[in-house]
């Protein structure tokens, strides 16, 4: 796994990919805010995702959320060299309340153990998968959570 002074520019390379490769993450103004190994935080401004009620469009918080738990793992693999396809393949997300000012949204492993778990079975099977909980922040309690499960599969 990388080493502390290995993830700022693990998280700025990423960054830089996703807002290369997805057009909705440049529209949404994403951004990597912060990443321990364990937890990978992602934020949005409000602006670029508002809808007509003035707080923060569903579907910015969606794919805020689908994109914080998909780069904790492929930050991941990038650290253990698997060169993978990484997918999401089956998530549940809920709305608790709205969310008016900027979109922090935090990605964690349900199991800490299971990205240790998901590179032997790459390495044994070539395939293999793990799941987060992602939340963006609310006033009280989080506003939105999408737990996820995602697989990846190595390339050839």
């Amino acid at each position: 796994m990388m080493t502390p002074p290995d993830f700022p520019a693990a998280t700025a390379r990423l960054q830089s990919d996703i807002l290369q490769h997805i057009p909705l993450a440049r529209a949404m103004d994403l951004s990597i805010t912060r990443y321990t190994g364990l937890e990978l935080e992602m934020t949005a401004p409000l602006a670029p995702n508002i809808n007509d009620k003035g707080c923060a469009f569903g579907g910015s918080m969606a794919s805020l959320l689908t994109l914080a738990g998909w780069g904790l793992i492929e930050l991941f693999l990038r650290g253990e060299q698997l060169d993978c396809d990484l997918y999401i393949g089956d998530s549940q997300l809920r709305y608790r309340e709205p969310v008016w000012g900027e979109l922090r949204g935090v990605a964690r492993l349900v199991d800490v153990d299971a990205l240790q778990a998901l590179a032997i079975s790459l390495r044994e099977r070539g395939k293999g998968h793990a799941d987060v909980v992602c939340e963006i922040a609310g006033e009280q309690r989080p506003a939105a959570t999408l737990t996820a499960r995602f697989f990846a599969k190595r390339r050839a």
